[in-house]
């Protein structure tokens, strides 16, 4: 389990380098640029991330194109992942509209879009879901699932991976006030980010989806041995989602409602079953068409 010790340990020290350097970062920036602190606090994890994650995966031998999942020709990689982004489309698609049929959502009030808001929205969407997921499944289901299942094996970097997916999207929004920042602000901050895991059966519904959705994505991975497909995937799942917040808000006083978590009122209950549901199919499909895939090509040790 190194491998898998050593992300966590990434993200964990990560947290801590934010909360200790965010308030000198603060003195430093604020008497000359007018940045939130809630901004300074998580710009120092991203540039801590982009700082430590090469070093990172050269000392896990996965600073590769094969190990991050990239390991096909682009030719295949494209077809492969705009295959599933269709495939994403069509999976999440009848959910959004049961969502609707059943009364769970309805469109926003102030809602008030010509065909061009509508395109705009649309692209706001796709676009979410494809730098969105070619984040996410760099990081989950291609370096970290790679290295975890080089030494334990694909079925703990599936489930592994998906806890680690799954945690991550709690990770809160905070603030906090320019006049109310002092020296321990970076620790109300941090506190504030995590406050849903106080409360654990607050977001059971909405944790048990997202883990559900890594494990299928973690499944995928394994089928076609490259990361196109979690790609295209993920990025039209997110891009159906990201369009319902856009678009329409849930119904809290439906007896219904509780299918649908007070996480971000999409995923839940709803949504985990209807994950079960289609990855039995989206199971079958990459199980039947990896026979018809070419296999990863071979790249020279160390290559990037």
């Amino acid at each position: 389990m190194r491998a898998f010790a050593a992300f966590l340990g990434l993200i964990l020290v990560g947290f801590a380098v934010m909360t200790l350097g965010a308030y000198p970062a603060w003195l430093l920036l604020h008497p000359h640029f007018d940045f939130p602190f809630h901004r300074i606090w998580s710009r120092i994890g991203y540039l801590w991330l982009l700082v430590m994650i090469w070093p990172l995966l050269h000392w896990l031998r996965l600073d590769n194109r094969e190990s991050l999942g990239y390991g096909v020709v682009r030719r295949i990689f494209l077809r492969e992942a705009g295959i599933a982004f269709v495939l994403g489309l069509a999976t999440m698609l009848p959910v959004a509209l049961i969502m609707g049929a059943l009364g769970l959502t309805e469109l926003k009030p102030d809602l008030a879009l010509d065909a061009a808001g509508w395109a705009k929205l649309a692209l706001q969407g796709a676009l979410t879901g494809i730098f969105v997921s070619l984040g996410e499944e760099t990081f989950t289901r291609g370096a970290m699932y790679s290295g975890i299942a080089r030494e334990s094996g694909p079925r703990a970097a599936i489930l592994l991976t998906a806890l680690v997916y799954a945690s991550l999207h709690f990770i809160g929004k905070a603030h906090i006030d320019a006049a109310d920042v002092g020296p321990g602000s970076g620790l109300v901050l941090l506190r504030t980010s995590l406050q849903a895991f106080e409360h654990p059966l607050a977001i059971i519904d909405a944790f048990l989806c997202l883990a559900a959705v890594g494990v299928l994505l973690g499944l995928v991975r394994t089928l076609a041995g490259n990361i196109a497909p979690c790609i295209g995937l993920h990025a039209g799942w997110v891009f159906v989602i990201t369009f319902l917040r856009q678009t329409t808000q849930p119904d809290r006083s439906h007896p219904l409602g509780w299918l649908l978590s007070d996480f971000d009122g999409v995923v839940g209950w709803l949504v985990l079953v209807w994950t079960m549901v289609i990855g039995f199919w989206i199971y079958r499909f990459y199980d039947r068409r990896r026979a018809r895939v070419a296999k990863p090509a071979e790249l020279p040790t160390g290559a990037t």
